[in-house]
């Protein structure tokens, strides 16, 4: 069946919009959508809250609401969910798309409400991106028996700063709701499609003297940056190129609100001087705060209103508490604060702590003016003539004039004023700008020319570089550097560094160039070249790239000779953001002068031949390594993971003897530690994990099990949910306390060194809650029968505040850490006085600014009181009062020894 539409939907942080067109025509529509708007009731409304209510089970259920079409969603959507949500804490899940782009967590777990109760059902990120997209495709098809949404080519938008990641995850999100096929556009340049479409006719009289447009798009979660420069053809026509897109910010309409609520948070009649609030309450009173900030800066809005916060449970009514918000009040805390008249040179400031309440990593700096005065500047510094504003946030006129007003500041004397595109259809132009988009992909409408914004190249380590895509490549066109060919290993991981520049130096594809100051320097991309026939050996490559429709960079290795491997290709994994860690952004680590001595060094003992090596030798090999390449606290990861490769490659031969076996677990979680941090690990990681299993050979020798507990707890991070979960199992008889009977006796010989196993376990972060908290349980009983270094340190790990690896939804509730903090005190009251204990209390007190981790504030204050007093760290009184990043002796300290040098732990 051919398609009768052309769909575009914004998947936004606050409303979800679906706009059409019929195929042939030229207008465009948004689709009113059938939401509950009150018990028993229902009304078609253009935007679709993006919010989800999970009603308790003996409350007003989903499927107690009359919508037109069977549902078994346990959630309520939309409007109804908005006005639930202000009424009842801890039930409402909001910025489902804010979490999409949160590398820090998983977002495919169940973990919204963020901060609810145990008893409020959770749902996933990309779940809760899905179930709006689902109402949709529902409400859509109910409409259009004879043209149900999964037969129509659908465009999705995302923030021109959606990183791969975030951007396969909104596919997958389509992929769930029972979408069909989707195309992907960024959200600033879909806004900008909409203007160019409504004035196609005339396009050129309303851009002359337009040469370069800024678009400003503050939604709900996310602030966007694009510039697009206009030239004119041989005919007068103007041509539109997308040449610039903003860093990614967690920074909009939800900060806003945010900012309002804890401003209002200790003028809440009613409550108890110096009390915060808790996480669920203060998510409440933010969905409140944002109605006030609607009302007030609407153009007919009142000089003040009331903000109200319900009370919960039998205390609805007689607990609720209130404040005045005036108008004022809102023009100093977002006017001022949001938007403040700064420098054209201005830059965003950082500060030692993120703002991360709710869970969301949010911009360090909350000035939207200071984000664009950087943006323009790595840009090149000419200011736009033109400017088009997006976004709710720009319904209160005294933003927009604001924001004008300081563009204007930064303009030489004498000079037009920048000019302002109308847009007036704010909370719309997204969705119908996505359909504009469909129609020039079909030659029916102007079309922008999204080519790459910036200029690839692949980094050599001479200091040279090879451009791989050049600045401005056409979308969908292919470059490939038939000139530098590659002859790469099969079946074994390889790796290439990028750097980026945003200026255009003209340079073309394939041009050797000297890699200046100004790049940025990319997380390197990688694969394993896997042979369709299984064939091992060699084969000769060549790089092709391109930028995709939605301008991510996407690279090949292509094979050059058929006789390798015929027709085969291998795509580059492009990871521009890690997991709980990433490398630095610096340049790659020329390779050692004496590595190649040092990999015959592992050779001579793991190699292939089999050679005269005593067992000195083999214990001396430490030694060598550090004679060649210095003390080995220095070695760079880069360097640390080629020693790995070689040590790998040995592994069968680590069984040769107790001292081969001992050095091989004692060096290759060395160079392998932390197990993540650079794309190969995980392949790394599949490969140690094959040796899991087979376990230790020379099983009689208390220092062998030392050692193979430390190979594990160095590399933890690298292991996933399930293998950490299994290993804990395997151990868990050892970890309780004498004569402990909570788990049988398991099978097979003894285990040995049980205070490495002991750390190996505590480094285990994704293990289950509960297993968490009973290895907790244990620790307590064993500091009760007799406090040692190691015990407080598992105690530390187990109860962080902070993880170091692991999704932030692993991390135990605040309840169980005041609880432990209770016992601690009874077990050791002078727990301030030794070193061990404060540090481990210190991690468990430790704030990370997000209510649903933190402890009671009264509580911190007081813990970091008695660490000041006590001769600890300054640091750690400091973690405790105030979210802080880790100093690199307290990182070193927690993770048990110094991480790789290069590599850094990502800090939400």
């Amino acid at each position: 069946m051919a398609a009768a539409f052309r769909i575009g939907i914004d998947l936004g942080t606050t409303h979800t919009v679906l706009a059409y067109a019929p195929v042939g025509a030229d207008d465009i529509q948004v689709f009113a959508v059938p939401q509950s708007i009150a018990a028993g009731e229902v009304a078609p409304r253009p935007l679709l809250p993006s919010l989800r209510f999970h009603a308790a089970e003996s409350a007003l259920a989903a499927a107690d609401l009359p919508l037109p079409w069977p549902s078994d969603e346990p959630a309520i959507l939309g409007a109804f969910a908005r006005e639930l949500g202000q009424q009842t804490p801890g039930r409402l899940v909001a910025s489902a798309k804010s979490w999409l782009s949160h590398a820090s967590v998983d977002r495919t777990a169940a973990i919204l409400p963020w901060g609810a109760p145990d008893d409020v059902a959770k749902v996933s990120p990309l779940e809760a991106s899905a179930s709006y997209l689902r109402h949709l495709r529902r409400a859509w098809d109910r409409a259009h028996l004879e043209a149900p949404l999964a037969q129509q080519p659908t465009v999705l938008t995302v923030p021109a700063s959606f990183d791969e990641g975030a951007r396969q995850l909104t596919l997958q999100a389509a992929a769930l709701a029972g979408l069909g096929p989707v195309h992907l556009i960024e959200e600033p340049q879909a806004a900008f499609y909409d203007w160019v479409f409504d004035h196609r006719d005339d396009l050129a009289r309303q851009l002359a003297g337009t040469r370069r447009l800024l678009v400003v798009d503050v939604g709900g979660g996310t602030t966007d940056l694009t510039l697009v420069d206009v030239a004119l053809d041989a005919t007068g026509r103007p041509q539109l190129a997308r040449t610039g897109v903003g860093d990614h910010l967690v920074l909009g309409g939800d900060n806003m609100d945010l900012a309002l609520a804890r401003w209002i948070e200790p003028r809440l009649s009613g409550g108890t001087p110096g009390q915060r609030l808790s996480a669920i309450q203060l998510a409440q009173l933010t969905q409140r705060c944002r109605s006030a900030k609607e009302r007030l800066l609407a153009p007919d809005g009142p000089a003040e209103t009331t903000v109200t916060l319900q009370g919960g449970g039998s205390r609805l009514i007689g607990g609720a508490r209130s404040a005045p918000l005036t108008r004022a009040d809102v023009d100093t805390l977002l006017v001022d604060g949001f938007f403040p008249q700064v420098a054209a040179d201005a830059q965003p400031r950082r500060a030692r702590g993120g703002l991360v309440e709710f869970g969301l990593p949010y911009a360090h700096d909350a000035a939207i003016t200071r984000h664009i005065a950087a943006f323009l500047q790595r840009q090149g510094g000419d200011l736009p003539d033109t400017v088009l504003l997006n976004g709710g946030v720009f319904h209160a006129p005294v933003l927009r004039e604001r924001l004008l007003a300081t563009l204007h500041g930064w303009q030489p004397a004498n000079t037009p004023p920048i000019r302002l595109l109308e847009a007036p259809r704010l909370d719309a132009a997204v969705a119908r700008g996505a359909v504009a988009y469909a129609m020039a992909r079909a030659g029916s409408a102007p079309r922008i020319r999204s080519g790459a914004a910036r200029a690839y190249y692949l980094a050599l380590e001479d200091g040279q570089g090879v451009c791989v895509l050049p600045h401005g490549t056409p979308e969908g066109e292919t470059v490939r550097l038939d000139a530098r060919r590659f002859r790469l290993r099969l079946g074994r991981p390889v790796r290439f560094n990028l750097a980026t520049r945003a200026a255009d130096l003209r340079h073309r594809a394939g041009d050797l160039v000297a890699l200046q100051d100004g790049l940025q320097h990319l997380p390197p991309i990688a694969t394993v070249l896997e042979s369709r026939a299984g064939a091992a050996g060699e084969v000769q490559v060549v790089l092709d790239a391109r930028i995709t429709d939605v301008g991510t960079l996407e690279m090949h290795c292509v094979a050059v000779e058929e006789a390798d491997a015929p027709g085969q290709r291998w795509k580059l994994e492009f990871q521009l953001r890690g997991g709980a860690a990433a490398q630095d952004a610096e340049p790659p680590v020329a390779a050692h002068p004496r590595s190649a001595e040092a990999l015959a060094a592992i050779d001579r003992v793991y190699g292939d031949k089999k050679q005269a090596v005593d067992a000195r030798e083999v214990r001396q090999l430490r030694a060598t390594l550090e004679r060649l390449l210095g003390e080995r606290a220095t070695w760079p990861a880069a360097l640390l993971r080629t020693l790995f490769g070689a040590l790998l490659q040995g592994a069968r031969r680590r069984r040769r003897s107790l001292q081969h076996e001992r050095t091989w677990f004692n060096l290759v979680g060395f160079t392998l530690r932390p197990g993540f941090g650079d794309p190969l690990d995980g392949w790394r990681m599949e490969r140690m994990w094959d040796l899991f299993g087979p376990g230790i050979a020379h099983s009689d020798d208390n220092q062998q099990w030392s050692e193979w507990w430390t190979l594990w707890r160095r590399i933890a991070g690298g292991l996933d949910a399930e293998q950490q979960q299994m290993v804990y199992e395997a151990v868990a008889y050892y970890l309780q306390p004498t004569g402990g009977t909570d788990i049988a006796v398991p099978e097979g010989p003894p285990m040995r060194a049980l205070d490495d196993l002991l750390r190996m376990a505590a480094s285990f972060e994704r293990i289950q809650p509960a297993d968490k908290m009973q290895f907790g349980s244990w620790l307590l009983q064993r500091l009760q029968q007799g406090a040692t270094a190691e015990l407080w340190w598992a105690l530390g790990r187990l109860g962080a505040r902070q993880p170091l690896y692991a999704s932030l939804h692993h991390v135990l509730p605040p309840a169980t850490a005041q609880e432990w903090l209770g016992r601690i005190a009874a077990i050791a009251p002078d727990w301030a006085r030794h070193e061990a204990a404060a540090f481990a209390v210190a991690q468990i007190a430790r704030a990370t600014g997000d209510r649903a981790r933190d402890l009671p504030e009264a509580l911190r204050l007081q813990i970091a009181e008695q660490l000041q007093a006590a001769p600890a760290a300054p640091s750690w009184a400091a973690m405790v009062r105030e979210v802080t990043v880790l100093e690199e002796a307290d990182q070193r300290r927690l993770f048990g020894e110094a991480l790789p040098p290069g590599l850094v732990l990502l800090r939400w």
